[in-house]
């Protein structure tokens, strides 16, 4: 795990300084809130419906214990006990007073943490897949390059203020774990036939008002020619990007719009001015930024696999949380457990600081000492040995923190919707509560099988409704709520964008409208192992439409 040095406790404390005393003007009159907004985004301050709004970063989704401890030290002491975690690998609190995060900033400070370019037009936190570093399927760990990345964007001044704000994900499996074709730039670390290591790269994805899928523009880029590129494609956006209207302002537009070969070219253009330069990447520094996520040292614990088989025998309970929420490790003798954070009927991406706390231990004692945020909205202790499930399954479970639905049916994501946001049209956490508790009976989610509900409460697409098997966006019609579905949505190496199916559904019919869909996948699937979106893809919208609208589909 990366360590600050020097630089880094200078230039966080430097900020946190600065942004104090921008607090104490403004509480003081001496600057307006038109003046403050720019000034607080940098900090990752937002105003929300009901008050602000702290975003947190944790860069690809990696805590130690000791950081986690004191995101429930926050959560407790300035805020109503509990973060939300969110899509971004974040963290936020939605009830801090405005004088005292500065305070907050300086204890995130004390443990190697900020929300430096959580928000406003730069480059966000760049994200990565919540099992690197521990998934027999990766050809390497894709972490240190987004530490790279992390290094080399924060405070970029060519690149502070850009036309929308930029989104990066690092994956380095074939399967995506981290919706790297949804991003402003997804990498997809990889070997070529030499077995050197390079980067798929793709762009111009995203979700919100105009969802795109991004375009592979170069399928091996050498990892020493990472930041040049990356510059390159940058810069290129920071010139052309739209600035005279925010709905076509992201680089997903510029590439629509441009078209991907003569934008290609003109990035390719802008790289050969860089590349070669004192941007490619020394194998030095690239060892050692990496020798920071050194695997941690797993010994052989052979007795696990015993052990886990009688614990299965004699706990149905058990059985099936492993079964749900623990896969494969690189290492036979482990697993990588997800911490779900939907119980059901549930807030998804809530934890309390208990809750906070407990999972600190957990990693401490039997993780050693790491944990991840899914972009899901869970946490992950990405190294748990075999023979520690059992005692990890009862803390867990009390503390209400043992739910086994990891990618099932109430695995839901959705945003904080109108219940906090001020640009949200409809609610979301109340849909997905009453979505969970609809089908929260486990043997029926099982049988469902694996199915992804995303919720948003706006087109601004914060839930990745976009990208749901089931997505489900909430909207505003002659001053009610309405929700508008969409299938077929996915986003890993297959990525789809959803198909909106017909006209939408009042609160009170939405949850039925998910049943109707649920029904007629399950009557009409092959057999129980053709899950919905290989049903959904085989068949279409059609038996979906006429469940749901029959005879009147044909006139929606």
């Amino acid at each position: 795990m990366y360590r600050y040095d020097e630089f880094d406790h200078e230039f966080v404390a430097g900020r946190v300084a600065q942004f104090r005393d921008q607090v104490s003007r403004r509480l003081k009159g001496d600057i307006s809130e038109d003046a403050f907004k720019p000034l607080r985004l940098m900090n990752g301050v937002y105003l929300q419906l009901h008050a602000y709004m702290l975003r947190v970063a944790i860069p690809y989704g990696t805590l130690s214990s000791r950081q986690m401890r004191m995101l429930a030290h926050i959560a407790r002491r300035y805020d109503r006990g509990y973060g939300h975690f969110t899509t971004r690998q974040n963290i936020q609190y939605n009830w801090p007073k405005l004088g005292e995060i500065p305070d907050i900033l300086e204890e995130l400070a004390s443990v190697e943490m900020h929300a430096i370019q959580t928000s406003g037009n730069c480059i966000r936190n760049v994200t990565a897949d919540h099992f690197a570093g521990a998934s027999a399927d990766e050809v390497a760990d894709p972490r240190p390059y987004a530490e790279i990345l992390r290094q080399w964007s924060s405070l970029h001044p060519e690149f502070s203020f850009l036309p929308r704000k930029f989104k990066i994900a690092v994956t380095a499996a074939e399967h995506d774990r981290a919706a790297i074709q949804v991003h402003d730039i997804g990498l997809q670390l990889k070997k070529n036939e030499k077995g050197e290591l390079g980067f798929a790269v793709w762009i111009g994805g995203g979700q919100g008002r105009t969802p795109m899928i991004a375009k592979k523009i170069k399928d091996f880029l050498p990892e020493a020619d990472l930041l040049s590129y990356v510059t390159a494609i940058v810069r290129v956006y920071n010139l052309h990007g739209r600035r005279d209207n925010k709905f076509k302002a992201r680089i997903k537009i510029l590439v629509h719009e441009t078209g991907t070969e003569e934008l290609t070219a003109q990035i390719d253009a802008e790289w050969a001015q860089l590349r070669g330069g004192e941007l490619t990447l020394p194998a030095e520094d690239i060892a050692s930024i990496q020798a920071y996520f050194a695997p941690p040292p797993l010994t052989d614990r052979p007795e696990g696999w015993a052990q886990l088989a009688a614990w299965k025998r004699t706990d149905a309970d058990f059985s099936a949380w492993v079964a749900q929420n623990v896969a494969p490790h690189r290492h036979p003798d482990y697993g990588m457990v997800t911490i779900s954070l939907k119980p059901i009927g549930g807030i998804p991406g809530d934890a309390s600081a208990e809750q906070m706390e407990v999972i600190a231990d957990l990693a401490e004692e039997l993780g050693f000492d790491e944990i991840r945020v899914t972009h899901e909205q869970n946490l992950v202790l990405p190294h748990v040995a075999l023979a520690d499930l059992e005692p990890l399954y009862r803390a867990l479970a009390a503390n209400g923190l043992a739910t086994a639905n990891a990618g099932l049916i109430t695995d839901i994501i959705a945003c904080p919707g109108l219940d906090y946001c001020a640009l949200a049209n409809a609610r979301s956490i109340p849909v997905a509560q009453e979505i969970s508790e609809r089908f929260g009976d486990a043997a029926r989610q099982r049988e469902i099988g694996d199915l992804k509900i995303k919720i948003s409460g706006c087109i601004n697409a914060c839930g990745h409704h976009h990208v749901g098997h089931i997505g489900i966006l909430g909207v505003e019609k002659k001053g009610a709520e309405l929700y508008q579905i969409t299938l077929g949505g996915s986003a890993d190496e297959n990525t789809s964008i959803g198909e909106i199916i017909g006209r939408g559904f009042e609160p009170e019919r939405i949850t039925d409208a998910v049943e109707t869909i649920v029904e007629t996948y399950l009557a009409g699937r092959s057999n129980d192992k053709e899950d919905f979106l290989a049903y959904y893809r085989r068949v279409g919208s059609a038996p979906f439409k006429d469940a749901l609208y029959g005879e009147k589909s044909q006139a929606a």
